[in-house]
């Protein structure tokens, strides 16, 4: 892809990184820089206010049609955007569950009464969302959930528990899928429910992580309940829009995501100048090899882009995430050896991490959630190679 930006877009550009100064310089400069992985409970309700302004301007849902609430902007403005995000220090985002993939999945399968319902509060920065996939038994392995819905007049009532369910505390929604029909197996029978949070029957258990703090929560479902008409797609139809959902997670947002990524190499970089690290030959070549993973991954990610249809996944899209995963966690490793010594000194007491300290712990977990390298490894194989499937157990 020839990503080319022309006047107006550099325009565009300018627009974009003079609002964010002037509201990360002002009321929001708490939030500056605070929010990113490793550091989720920074700031949630100056956070919170940051969503509905960002609302309020028009800088939310910025790829969704316009009449679903969006701007319609082209691939081009909105990687704008998401760097002039990134570069600013736009805190992490408390609405990108909603926005990046519950949104985009009620605008492809949704009844023109769910996106009447659900698609404002997200772009006014109101209603906050989590996913409710995986299960202990069913984590890459996702046709296996076991949680299940059944119809009790006009409203589903679930049972079963949900794990690794990134910022259930703080929703006010979740999208589950879970088994309509109890004689169904693997992909079959499975719907995708829209359920509210707060309620009797929902019970969330934070889970502590190696940074300190709790990004995500079991999720217990003990007769909870959700109106029969908060149904995605028909019933029974579920592995299908679920499969949507995880092809909308490579949106145009990723491209913000790179440009976090190279905030972090550079803050690396300078200091390695500043230590004397940089010095180092095998270390000076780990940073240059950092450096070219980090342009590969960006080239990659708008081909990727502009290949999708939105709701399949094209054979870019299925490196991407065994790609930044593996990239990112080597980083991690990059940033301890240039820190030297100091990366085992913590900033204060009891457990206070550095922002370099923070990103090398959650790292480790990166290869992991979304699907594993090996479950990416198989995608890859399988459906993009066409190779045979890997045996199962009989």
């Amino acid at each position: 892809m020839h990503l080319r930006f022309d006047e107006e877009d550099e325009a565009f550009r300018r627009e974009v990184a003079r609002w964010l100064e002037e509201q990360l310089s002002g009321e929001f400069a708490s939030v500056r820089g605070r929010g990113g992985p490793g550091d989720e409970h920074a700031l949630l309700e100056e956070r919170r206010a940051w969503e509905k302004r960002l609302g309020e301007a028009g800088w939310t849902c910025l790829g969704w049609p316009v009449e679903c609430g969006g701007r319609g902007f082209s691939l081009a403005r909105q990687t704008l955007f998401y760097e002039e995000y990134a570069r600013a220090g736009g805190p992490g985002r408390l609405g990108h569950i909603g926005e990046g993939l519950l949104g985009p999945t009620v605008i492809a399968f949704g009844t023109e009464e769910q996106k009447e319902r659900f698609l404002p509060p997200i772009a006014r920065g109101e209603e906050l969302w989590c996913q409710g996939y995986s299960e202990p038994n069913a984590g890459s392995d996702l046709a296996n959930v076991q949680t299940r819905a059944e119809l009790d007049g006009n409203q589903w009532v679930l049972h079963g528990q949900k794990v690794w369910t990134s910022w259930a505390q703080w929703s006010d929604w979740c999208f589950v899928l879970c088994r309509t029909d109890p004689e169904s197996q693997r992909h079959a029978g499975l719907s995708y429910l829209l359920v509210p949070m707060n309620q009797a029957g929902i019970e969330i258990r934070p889970i502590v992580q190696i940074t300190g703090t709790s990004e995500f929560s079991e999720v217990f479902f003990d007769g909870a309940r959700t109106d029969e008409r908060n149904v995605v797609g028909a019933p029974g139809q579920g592995w299908k829009v679920a499969m949507g959902t995880l092809a909308f997670e490579r949106g145009a947002s990723t491209l913000g995501q790179q440009h976090n990524f190279q905030n972090e190499l550079q803050h690396i970089i300078e200091i390695a100048k500043a230590n004397g690290a940089s010095r180092d030959p095998v270390l000076r070549q780990r940073l240059a090899d950092a450096w070219i993973g980090l342009e590969i991954m960006r080239y990659n990610a708008l081909r990727m882009l502009s290949r999708e249809d939105g709701t399949e996944l094209s054979p870019e899209a299925m490196i991407t995430k065994i790609y930044w995963a593996t990239w990112h966690r080597e980083l991690g490793k990059l940033a301890m050896d240039v820190l030297g010594d100091e990366a085992e000194i913590l900033e204060g007491a009891p457990y206070e991490l550095s922002s370099l300290q923070r990103m090398y712990l959650f790292t480790r977990s990166e290869t992991i959630y979304a699907g594993s390298n090996q479950i990416q490894r198989n995608i890859i194989s399988e459906r993009a190679l066409g190779l045979p499937r890997e045996p199962r157990p009989q």
